[in-house]
Parts: C-alpha cells; structure tokens; sequence
C-alpha cells in the first residue's frame, strides 16, 4: 500500500463510569487536520491525556456525541474503529430507539382511531368501572386512551372540551392496575394557575363520586410545611401548586416525583413557553425525568409561534428529540411559513398529542343578539367627542404602530384606553393612567393635558351630573333576564367599571356580585378559620353554581376568568359591557358559559352593549373579524398558529377606528 493509500484510523471507547469517551490512534493525523480538529475543538471539546482524547459526557448525552465523533471521522476522510463497549452503547440506543418508534407509531394509530378492538374494551370497562360518576363521549375516551397508553401526552382541545375529565378517565385506568405494574400511578400533581384548584377537585367529585384528599401548596403554608408534606409518607391522592411556586420547591418536588409513582400535569401550559430559559420553565422542565407520567394541557399551545412548542414536548419525553427541531428553527417556521417544513413538524410530533376543536363536542348553538347602540347622555357626549378629535388626530399625525418603539405603542395604547374608558363612563378619565414602558419606571399617559376647562368640570363632577347610558341598558336588559328566571354574568374591561355597575345594581335593588382580580383566591382547608372571613373567587363561583345563591348576576373582568373557570351549568346569558381589541380574553370569556355539557336545548345568549357612534362600534367589529379568523384556524389546523390575529392592539384595529372617525365627522 503506498503512502497516498494510507486512510489514519481513530479508536473510540467509552468509560460509563466516569463519562467519558475516549479517542486513541491516529490523534496526530487528527491534530494536524485543519477542519477536522477545529470541528473537534469546538464542538467536542477534548482534553490530551497522553496519547487520547478525552471528551467529557453526561449521561444523557452520550449517544448523541458518538453520533457527532462519527459524523466528524467519516467527513474528513478517517476510519473509525470501536471498542466493545462503544459499539453495545450505540447497539443499545438503536434498540431502544426501534421500541420507540413502535411504542410512537402504536400512539398514532390511537390517535387516529385505529385502535386495538380489545384492548380499547377493556380500557373502557376499567374506565366505566373505576370512574362511576361520569360518562365521558367517545372523543374523550379516545383521548384518555391515548393518555393511559402513552403516559406522555399533550391535549391541546379547546377550552370547554373536558380536558380535567380527561386526565381523570386515564388515570382512573393506571391508578387501579395492580401496584407492581410498571404503569401503575397512585397521586396526581397538579401545575396550574390557582383559579385551576376548585375545579380539579370539583371535577375529581363529579367523575369518582367521592370528594378527593387534596392538598393545596399555596402562601398560606409556610415553606416548611409544604416540605414536610412532600416528603412525608402518605401525601394526598391529589397535590395542587401554582407555576409560581415550582421554582422554590423544585428540589422538594424532585423527592416527591421520585419516592411516588406521580403523574405530573400541567394545567394551562403555555405559562411554560418561554423557551429563552425562562426559571419557571427550567424549574418544570428540571423536575420532568422524575414523573411517572406526564401531561400537559392547553387549548393554545402555540400562541406566539411554532417555538412555544418546545418545552411542552420536550417536558413529555425529556430524553427524546420528539419535536426534530430546535428553537431558533422553530421560530424560523413561524416567522416564514414553509408547507414541507410545518408538515414535518406536525407528523414529528403527532403520535405525542390530541386535539379537539368546539365543532367536534356538538354542543348546542349559541344566539349573538344584534348589538345594542345606546346613545350616550348629554355630558358624556360632549366628553367623548372632545377626546376623540384629540386622540384620533393625535394618532393620525403619529402614522403606523411602530413595534420597534415600545414608547410610541404604548402611547398608542393608552389613547385607545381613555377612549374606550369616555365611551362606558367619563369618571374613569380622572383616574391617571399608568402604563409602564418595559423598565421605564415613567408613566405614559394618553397625551397632555386636557385644555378645555368645560370639559375639565364635566369629567371631575360626572359622576354627580349624570348616570352613564351603558349602566342603564345593562340594569334594563338585567332586569329582563333576572325576570324570566335565569343568571347572567356582565363582562367589563375595567375595574372602576366592575365597581361602578354594582354600586348602580344595589342602589336599583339588584343583588350582584363582582369577581375581578383583587377578589383573593380560595386558601383551603388549612386555613378554614379565615374562610368565612374572606370573599374569594372560588366561592363566588361555587355559590353562583347553587339554585339558593342569593344573587343572579355576576360582574366579571376577562384578566381574572379568562381561564378555568365554568359558569356554564348555571347561567347561560352574557352580556358584554365593555370589550378591549383583545380576541384571546373575548373568546375565552364566551367558552366561559358556552362549553361541553350543556344539556339539549339549551339556549345561550350573548349581547354586546355598545355606546353609539364610539370606539365600542370600532372594537365590535373588528372582534367579529378577529373571532372568525381564530375559529377558523382552530377549526382548520391541527396546532392552531394566530400570529396577530389574537393581539390586543394592531395597525389594523388603529386604521378601523380612524377609517370610522373620518366616515363619522367628515362634512356633507
């Protein structure tokens, strides 16, 4: 063989208990190879020890730098030679990977109802069996089959589809396999936001019959506590904490997850998207190898972008590349749409979750009544034109939303606000405005001052000159739905409003409640002496369920019942008092009382209260745009992609409301 023929040859072996691989041989050749000891240097990066290369490993990635040493040997021109125990490393990893890839592809058939006959029969029966108060539809029952058969999944059905029940026929299914079942699950851990925690052990009630041991890791226990409960040797069946609370309890929870065979669900789980390191993320993503099952819930799993993806697939097989792209690429897809490339990323990630949209529940069909135009009062009028020459014109001479300048978008912001504050109640407009700009600590108000000193007095002594008009024809159409015998629940954007219209309510003799952000959260058990104390959402929501509560109006703010909370067993009426550009809360709100489980004829109504010839007319329309793209993307798309469509404030909701000023002031 002559010199040119020579080809250097690199040994490779592997030292599981250090970590370490090592490469031996040739190592001068490699040394002196320009590019292939760059690619070594910097993605390797390997330490001289005598004659080898020593490359440091953890353990789980030990088969993907093996892949790296390989693809590096074969495209500079060397041979590679493997020690035994390299070669039953790789021989592992390809078996494991080929079960996988059955274990996969049997989740696919499930998903796409192509199930084992009797296999699925028997989960059925265990599930009618072990699940006695409930009765799930044949959707959910596919879903909770997929659930118990993977153990790993992700449900992201619309809000309303029943995911809670969901989560409960899977695990009623493992929690009842004999205890040296590899698949058996004895506890649940709930991740959520707090407004989650009632309806979890709610819903526990209403599918097993039987009120459920629960414990709520929540501010009223000291830390201490909550870390005697996770490592005592009984914990409750069902645990519940909020995101918030993880990150200080990530070691804790680690002890937990470990010594019990936990089935770790996170509950509206696109709180953990942020895929830029984010510590809850990181904390939730940490504590993921310990679970013995995990799930992951929300109907909008991907509200940003294809990117939002990443940690919920990678939380649900945390050894495995399940999704096949990493984040920068993610955001690429998003960013530049590409048909080849999507399709890859959703058949990547298929076997893995379940998605049912709002058509597939055949639920009983909504009425929208024709908005209700109020003409306002006389001051209010006067106000309202007053701040709407200013504003508009103020915007019209600023052009285009500029997403680059974070000043000018809030600037833009806050006009929308006072005007959409003058159009329900002028009061609002005394209340400075406080919109901090990122970590600009300055204040933004809509722009200077108001220079009219008759307007001036009209807004400060509003509230003694007049009642606004929307008040009135909400107490009227409130009356008229309370007569008949029914609850309704009145959304308003604004706190001053919520407080406004109860004040109004009480003084007319109409007993309400309001449920907005500052009303505190339910404490739980350990905390009973302050129950009957506080006023809490929770039991807002609990008593307002009841035929006896005293009350049948709610008055709500989106921020605050946006997510999982029902209102639908009970009322079946809203009534929309203010609406901001926001579809996402909009939608959400509607789902609130227009969700699965309604009985057959059920009729819900919707009316939208507006103050004619304002913003409100402005915002109406562009939300039925809005909602009609949304609904037709989470009817179209298996992992709904809204992009601007959701947003609260764009160029396009800016050109509708100057377009309706021109068209309203323009001289005949």
């Amino acid at each position: 063989m002559s010199g040119d023929d020579f080809v250097a040859t690199v040994t490779i072996d592997i030292n599981s208990s250090k970590n370490e691989i090592y490469l031996s041989g040739d190592i001068k050749a490699l040394q002196r190879h320009r590019f292939a000891w760059r690619y070594a240097r910097d993605y390797l990066a390997p330490t001289l020890d005598g004659n080898r290369l020593v490359v440091k490993v953890s353990e789980d990635d030990t088969v993907s730098v093996l892949s790296k040493i390989h693809e590096m040997l074969v495209k500079y021109g060397f041979e590679e030679a493997r020690s035994d125990s390299s070669e039953r490393v790789l021989c592992d990893f390809f078996e494991e990977e080929r079960k996988f890839s059955d274990f996969s592809e049997k989740a696919r058939h499930i998903r796409n109802n192509e199930c084992d006959v009797s296999d699925f029969q028997e989960f059925v029966d265990s599930v009618s069996s072990n699940l006695p108060a409930r009765l799930l539809y044949p959707l959910q029952l596919l879903s909770a089959y997929h659930l118990a058969f993977s153990q790993n999944a992700c449900n992201f059905s619309v809000p309303g589809a029943g995911k809670t029940s969901i989560v409960y026929g899977a695990y009623a299914y493992l929690h009842a396999l004999p205890k040296e079942n590899p698949k058996h699950i004895d506890r649940l851990l709930i991740v959520g936001p707090l407004s989650s925690f009632g309806p979890w052990e709610l819903e526990y009630k209403e599918c097993f019959g039987r009120a459920v041991c629960a414990k709520r890791l929540i501010s009223g226990l000291s830390k201490e506590d909550k870390r005697d409960y996770l490592y005592s040797k009984k914990p409750a069946e069902l645990t519940l904490i909020s995101y918030a609370s993880v990150v200080s309890l990530k070691d804790d929870l680690g002890y937990f997850l470990r010594y019990n065979k936990v089935m770790m669900v996170l509950d509206e789980a696109h709180k953990i998207k942020n895929s830029s390191g984010g510590v809850t993320a990181q904390a939730v993503l940490k504590l993921a190898p310990y679970a013995s099952g995990r799930v992951v819930l929300t109907g909008t799993p991907a509200p940003n972008g294809y990117e939002d993806l990443y940690n919920m697939f990678k939380f649900i097989w945390p050894s495995k590349n399940v999704i096949g792209f990493e984040v920068n690429q993610l955001r690429d897809i998003s960013a530049r749409p590409d048909e080849s490339r999507t399709e890859r990323l959703i058949n990547n990630i298929s076997p893995y979750f379940i998605r049912i949209r709002k058509s597939d529940l055949n639920i009983p069909p909504a009425t929208v009544n024709p908005p209700i135009l109020v003409p306002m009062g006389k001051y209010q009028q006067r106000i309202y034109d007053f701040i709407e020459k200013k504003y508009v014109q103020a915007i019209i001479e600023d052009g285009p939303i500029d997403l680059t300048s974070k000043f000018k978008a809030a600037l833009t912001q806050a006009r929308m606000i006072r005007l959409m504050q003058a159009a329900t109640d002028p009061a609002m407009l005394k209340t400075p405005l406080k919109m901090v700009v990122q970590d600009d600590e300055t204040p933004i108000e809509a722009d200077q001052a108001i220079d009219d000193s008759e307007v001036l007095r009209a807004i400060t002594d509003y509230e003694q000159i007049e009642t606004p008009s929307k008040y009135v024809a909400v107490k009227e159409l409130i009356e008229k739905i309370v007569s008949a015998g029914e609850k309704v629940v009145v959304w308003a954007t604004f706190i001053h409003t919520v407080l406004g219209l109860k004040d109004y309510l009480l003084s007319c003799g109409i007993a309400c409640q309001e449920l907005y952000g500052a009303i505190p959260v339910e404490k739980g058990a350990e905390t009973s002496t302050q129950e009957d104390e506080a006023i809490t959402r929770e039991r807002i929501v609990q008593e307002f369920q009841s035929p006896s509560c005293p009350y049948k109006v709610i008055i709500a703010n989106p921020f605050a019942v946006a997510e999982s909370i029902s209102l639908h067993k009970a009322c079946h009426n809203a009534i929309y008092m203010e609406r901001s550009f926001n579809a996402a809360h909009f939608v959400q709100s509607k789902d609130r009382i227009h969700r699965y489980g309604l009985k057959e004829g059920t009729e819900t109504n919707y009316y939208y209260v507006l103050s004619k010839d304002s913003i409100d007319e402005t915002i109406d329309l562009r939300l039925s745009e809005k909602e009609r793209r949304m609904i037709e993307i989470m009817e179209s798309m298996p992992i709904p992609l809204f992009d601007n469509v959701s947003d609260d404030l764009g160029d396009e909701d800016v050109k509708a409301l100057i377009s309706a000023y021109v068209r309203r002031t323009k001289k005949p």
